[in-house]
């Protein structure tokens, strides 16, 4: 989330457009303090059109179906899963790979879908974390598959895994 907020997809989010983003939040900031009305942004669609985001329509199919909707009792459905624009920075701010190397020599296991729009931040977090560590691609799987869908997740890689580095 850290990366995906500061940079975007691909890289795709100029340091200029970062700026704008926090300088918006600070005035939000403000704004709340004062009584404003807290601004959502982004988060998953509502309804599906033609022109849907193909990852907005996975995010859909997860987060806006039964497979994966959930709504707390004093929540508002309009809202789940769309971030205060004041959120936004420590969003930003959040930097999950630093020192990820320290955590050897304890294995790490990667696994991710190989078509996930977010696979650039599993390649990432692999190539920064030490040895010992294993990259899974799942094939066919997207983002959100491996949140839910059992027969993609690959239990025979996790439990071969954990017998090899958690045995006595």
């Amino acid at each position: 989330m850290g990366a995906a907020n500061r940079n975007a997809l691909n890289h795709s989010l100029s340091v200029e457009q970062r700026k704008q983003t926090i300088a918006a939040a600070a005035e939000r900031r403000w704004a709340e303090f004062e009584g404003g009305e807290v601004e959502y942004t982004s988060g998953t669609v509502h309804e599906l059109t033609a022109d849907t985001h193909p990852i907005q329509r996975e995010f859909y199919d997860f987060y806006r179906t039964p497979r994966g909707e959930f709504t707390p009792a004093s929540a508002n459905p309009q809202i789940t899963t769309h971030p205060t624009l004041t959120s936004n920075v420590k969003f930003m701010n959040f930097y999950p790979f630093n020192d990820i190397e320290t955590i050897s020599p304890r294995p790490m296991l990667f696994i991710a879908g190989d078509q996930a729009h977010s696979r650039e931040f599993s390649e990432d977090a692999y190539r920064r974390a030490a040895e010992p560590k294993e990259l899974v691609w799942v094939s066919g799987a997207g983002h959100v598959d491996l949140y839910d869908r059992v027969d993609l997740i690959p239990f025979d890689k996790l439990t071969s895994f954990f017998n090899q580095h958690l045995s006595a």
